[in-house]
């Protein structure tokens, strides 16, 4: 079953976040079925923010290293490109494709000093723009196009939402990626609304995958949670290893 065809099934496509070759391993030993990079958990582990801080090339190298690791479906998440301009971009994904990605996620938002939606119809044209670049250098890659308007908490967000998924499906988006929705009926109605495959995400609140997969959700991702509660639980580890003076907690 290919990538797209995941996104097809009754049950969602659960995706597991990767950052790094063991967690690539562990994702594989569990059984998943695809695979996609966490970009804040990259950032991080380079020592940087997330939001384009660190270069594409360190983004290519962690995505070679990952790719050669492993037999999964890999899907990498891109931010809003690493760059302004559209050739560049198209071309960012192209080195991708090349390394043997099959998805990307690609985002609606920018953060200079603070994240900030990107205007819908602009950020639609580069869309169109991109996928007329890889359609004309023989590309095939799933583009899950990411609109952060739950996550920066736009007014008349359901409207906006909708506007967003309007423009990118002319665009040629081949599904929809909509962080930080949680609520049931703001899911129900996403769902409902367009024929794309709608990609949820990690919350404290999201409903369990039975309902989600009962909404009519298709793909649900981890984002970069599994990162930090991993990381918490090693700052706790080593707490307890400078209070007790012992290396008992580890085993």
């Amino acid at each position: 079953m290919n990538f797209t065809e995941l996104h097809q099934q009754n049950n969602p496509l659960l995706i597991a976040n990767v950052w790094d070759i063991p967690s690539t391993k562990i994702a594989e030993e569990l059984g998943f079925k695809a695979i996609g990079t966490s970009s804040a958990a990259i950032a991080s582990l380079f020592g940087y923010n997330d939001g384009e801080d660190m270069s594409f090339s360190e983004l290519e190298y962690m995505v070679k290293r990952i790719r050669a690791t492993t037999q999964l479906p890999l899907s990498v998440d891109i931010e809003s490109g690493y760059s302004d301009d559209t050739d560049t971009i198209a071309n960012n994904i192209i080195k991708l494709v090349n390394l043997g990605i099959v998805g990307i996620n690609i985002e609606d938002s920018k953060v200079n000093e603070k994240r900030e939606l990107i205007n819908a119809e602009k950020f639609a044209q580069q869309l169109l723009e991109i996928k007329t670049i890889l359609r004309a250098e023989n590309k095939n890659v799933f583009m899950n196009v990411r609109t952060d308007t739950f996550l920066l908490g736009v007014p008349n967000v359901i409207d906006e939402t909708k506007k967003r998924i309007d423009l990118y499906t002319k665009a040629g988006a081949d599904g929809i990626f909509v962080p930080c929705i949680e609520n049931l009926e703001d899911i129900q109605e996403i769902v409902n609304y367009t024929r794309l495959p709608i990609n949820v995400m990690c919350l404290p609140n999201l409903p369990d995958f039975e309902i989600l997969k009962n909404l009519g959700v298709k793909r649900i991702s981890m984002g970069n949670f599994l990162f930090d509660k991993m990381y918490q639980n090693f700052k706790e580890l080593e707490n307890d290893v400078l209070i007790n003076k012992s290396f008992k907690s580890i085993f």
